[in-house]
């Protein structure tokens, strides 16, 4: 017992065997090389594979926000110009409504003076047709009522028109100088 105990006793529990060492190493070695050659190049592949796809995802997205950008811009461009293109039709719109009333009012200020252009000449008509009766009716009451005056028939026809026309007229100048 004696003896375990100074073998154990030499031995250092902090420095591993020498056997144990060489095969450790040499195992090492064996798993670098074999991590150094064969994974560490599938790896590294790997890694430039996700770099490239999200490079490539980042530039596919850039495209799509420029693509997105210049649709936004072509769509307020055209939406500007259908803003201005429906100013545009509105003040058309408003100069046709205008001009269609200015020929409307001239129009109806041309049927206006007609109708009454049409009433005055149906006047003038109207009042030649009066001043024919009447004339014709003063010169009978003014051919019974010169008869009854002077005492004799009037009955002669070219006596009677020179009397109603003598008369006439000197109602006519009555009225003329009246006037003045």
């Amino acid at each position: 017992m004696y003896l375990l105990a100074v073998a154990e006793e030499a031995k250092n529990p902090l420095l591993p065997d020498m056997a144990e060492m060489v095969i450790g190493g040499a195992a090492f070695l064996i798993v670098l090389f074999f991590v150094g050659r064969l994974l560490v190049p599938r790896l590294q592949k790997t890694l430039e594979m996700r770099t490239e796809a999200i490079e490539g995802g980042l530039k596919r997205a850039e495209e799509a926000q420029a693509t997105a950008q210049r649709t936004l811009e072509e769509y307020r461009a055209k939406l500007e110009e259908a803003r201005h293109d429906a100013a545009r039709l509105r003040e058309e719109a408003r100069e046709q409504a205008a001009q269609i009333k200015a020929e409307l009012r001239e129009e109806a200020q041309a049927e206006a003076r007609r109708l009454i252009e049409a009433a005055h000449a149906q006047i003038e008509a109207d009042r030649q047709q009066a001043f024919a009766q009447l004339r014709g009716e003063i010169g009978r009451l003014a051919t019974d009522l010169a008869g009854r005056i002077v005492g004799e028939s009037l009955e002669d026809e070219v006596r009677q028109s020179r009397v109603v026309d003598r008369f006439l007229q000197e109602l006519e100048s009555a009225d003329g100088a009246a006037v003045r």
